[in-house]
């Protein structure tokens, strides 16, 4: 875990302010503010990521664009803007990670079949070993499937997929260790 980085993937306002809000956020919350304090605590990076669009709720520096203010963030903290659903694409988050000699992610955020399984599945292929928070994303209820339903299946599909030369692993937040 030493060479560990924490993703914490689009936590942004106007993403969060429609009615109903995404599956459990005020629990979500939480859970990434107990994580990121403890890779803090263990000197384990900490990184933003902000979804970006030209128009709408997410343009860049407007209020839905800012990360939800129950979100604990830190000075040392770092950001990274992105304009797809992958957070490596056309952004400066491997040069980061890359520096920092990081081999593995903890990630965790918003919206589970989008954000974090592109992001998910582009890491694993990239050759990082992946702890998936499995209680530690979220998404909106749809009108095919329930969000409880999808975050369950990406759990079980991200963590069985065998084909990169990394781990992908579902871990509940509770048994996530920063100082092994």
């Amino acid at each position: 875990m030493k060479n560990s980085a924490v993703l914490v993937i689009d936590m942004q306002r106007g993403l969060f302010g429609e009615v109903p809000k995404p599956y459990e956020t005020d629990n979500l919350v939480q859970v990434i503010n107990n994580i990121t304090k403890k890779a803090r605590k263990s000197k384990i990076p900490v990184i933003f990521i902000h979804q970006e669009q030209n128009q709408g709720t997410l343009v860049y520096k407007s209020e839905g664009w800012n990360l939800l203010p129950e979100l604990y963030v830190v000075n040392g903290d770092y950001k990274v803007q992105k304009t797809t659903p992958d957070s490596f694409f056309n952004t400066k988050l491997e040069g980061i990670l890359k520096a920092l000699n990081i081999d593995s992610l903890i990630i965790c955020g918003y919206a589970t079949e989008f954000c974090i399984d592109t992001t998910t599945r582009r890491a694993a292929a990239l050759g990082y070993n992946i702890q998936l928070v499995s209680n530690g994303h979220t998404t909106h209820d749809k009108e095919h499937l329930s969000a409880e339903d999808i975050i369950m299946h990406h759990n079980y599909t991200l963590s069985n997929i065998s084909s990169f030369n990394s781990v992908i692993k579902a871990v509940h937040s509770d048994d996530i260790d920063f100082l092994e």
